[in-house]
């Protein structure tokens, strides 16, 4: 089995981060390729880098040479997951979907610890859309960029601080809110005393399951998209 996973962003050190991850959490005989997209934004942080980087990560995938059974969408409240199950013919896992899903069966509330407040909106939109806002008390930004996630250990202190202030409001399960954060869930776990679900880690088992068991997504709900000229532009390299 191939899983592809791929980065919301086009930082080459985050994706060798994730994919670490993703193997660690793999079962044996699974392979994982990790994709980085070409173009787009060095982090998706906000709306526009959303939007820009669910078109850089559509257009990998559809010029991606190499074969895979499922995808895995790393890139945590970002946009592009419905487009993906329209273009693809496997299963496609959304990390922010997998962990909420993931922790709901393992408590009746649950709160996320994510990078920047400005990503909270994203996050909130994506759980309505996959059904599972309701049982999230807390989206909390640590006030870390995403390209700040490099120095571990000031990572894991500020996200086991923002970790309790979301189970002091009432999260009984913690989701990590940002596959820069992959590794980290054993030890906020420890410190906080709540169950802690890393959203490569769930996007993975979840679509190994999915191939499995011989599952892909409906096209009653995505149907394939119809026959068009699209063009494609990359981007010109200008800046914002």
């Amino acid at each position: 089995m191939r899983i592809a996973v791929t980065n919301c962003n086009t930082t080459r050190a985050m994706t060798d981060e994730i994919a670490a991850g993703a193997r660690a959490a793999a079962s044996p005989g699974t392979d994982i390729l990790a994709l980085t997209p070409t173009w787009g934004p060095d982090s998706a942080e906000g709306w526009l880098d959303s939007f820009l980087s669910a078109t850089a990560v559509l257009d990998l995938l559809r010029t991606c040479p190499e074969p895979f059974d499922a995808v895995v969408l790393a890139g945590f409240g970002e946009h592009g997951r419905e487009g993906a199950r329209e273009l693809l013919d496997v299963p496609v896992v959304d990390i922010t979907e997998a962990a909420a899903h993931l922790a709901c069966l393992l408590g009746r509330r649950y709160g996320i610890v994510t990078t920047l407040d400005r990503g909270r909106g994203l996050i909130e939109d994506s759980l309505h859309t996959a059904g599972v806002a309701q049982n999230c008390v807390a989206v909390a930004g640590a006030g870390l960029a995403v390209l700040e996630l490099g120095d571990k250990e000031r990572t894991a202190a500020t996200l086991i601080a923002a970790a309790e202030d979301v189970r002091d409001r009432g999260a009984e399960v913690i989701v990590l809110g940002c596959a820069g954060m992959t590794g980290l869930d054993r030890r906020i776990q420890s410190a906080v005393g709540l169950p802690v679900v890393d959203g490569v880690a769930a996007a993975v088992r979840l679509a190994e399951s999915l191939v499995a068991l011989g599952l892909t997504t409906s096209r009653a709900a995505f149907p394939p998209p119809l026959p068009k000229n699209r063009r494609w532009h990359p981007a010109d390299g200008s800046g914002l």
